[in-house]
């Protein structure tokens, strides 16, 4: 594939270290050319908390119950914490010389979040970008990443609907990002508009971001499946998401 387009995978719902293994397996292939440029949709069972590359596991411990009884695994990518529940989750995985990261890596988020507002407005629930920061960072604000605002978050109102977060190498930029869909579907139901049944919302959003990348960035898309080596090479990376080294830090 050429670095104008983009394959989309939409995965079920999956363990929270699974999911990390799979964006993982990409980032290290798509980095040696083994992979193409992927966008990929998923979901998270059961219910998970992600931690920030830089949060402190100790803090996690801290949660009261539920949240604190709740599985947990850490991403690859900075940013606070997220529960993944209710949320549909994007990651974009693009070699450094893919059309995406044209006028650089942040214009990712732009894209990427420009397409999840637009997105929204084809199902009748008005987004915008926040357009003020808070002095969060990669490794200090508040706990919970939706607790957090930067200047490109996505906002329904004064709730934040959506956040992304980077983790580059040399070779490849992987972009995550969470869409909170309760709210949102609430919205949507009480529009003008036929309902949409859940599971059917959740496809549509995937399909109406993936279109709207298509079209603004002038990206062609194509629906291929993992392959027998990404998904060997996901599952060998598995254990490392499940193991106290990777979760805890140690």
């Amino acid at each position: 594939m050429s670095q104008s387009t983009l394959r989309i995978i939409q995965d079920g719902p999956l363990a929270g270290p699974e999911n990390m293994a799979r964006d993982e397996a990409l980032l290290n292939r798509v980095g040696r050319g083994e992979s193409p440029p992927t966008l990929r949709f998923y979901q998270w069972d059961p219910p998970t908390i992600s931690l920030g590359y830089f949060q402190k596991y100790a803090d996690y411990e801290t949660l009261p119950s539920p949240a604190g009884d709740l599985a947990v695994v850490r991403r690859q990518t900075g940013g606070g914490a997220i529960l993944h529940d209710q949320e549909l989750t994007y990651s974009i995985t693009v070699p450094l010389d893919h059309k995406l990261l044209e006028g650089g890596p942040n214009k990712l988020y732009e894209r990427a979040h420009d397409a999840i507002i637009s997105a929204f407005a084809k199902l009748k629930v008005t987004a915008n970008r926040c357009g003020k920061s808070d002095d969060s960072g990669a490794a200090r604000g508040p706990f919970f990443c939706f607790e957090r605002r930067h200047c490109l978050d996505v906002l329904v109102g004064p709730d934040k609907l959506a956040g992304s977060a980077q983790r580059r190498t040399r070779e490849a930029v992987l972009q995550h990002g969470s869409i909170i869909l309760a709210n949102c579907y609430e919205q949507q139901k009480t529009a003008d508009v036929e309902a949409i049944e859940p599971t059917n919302f959740i496809t549509d959003i995937a399909q109406e971001i993936a279109w709207h990348i298509s079209k603004n960035q002038s990206i062609e898309f194509a629906e291929i499946d993992w392959t027998k080596q990404e998904l060997a090479e996901s599952t060998k990376l598995t254990g490392k998401h499940t193991g106290d080294e990777w979760i805890k830090r140690l």
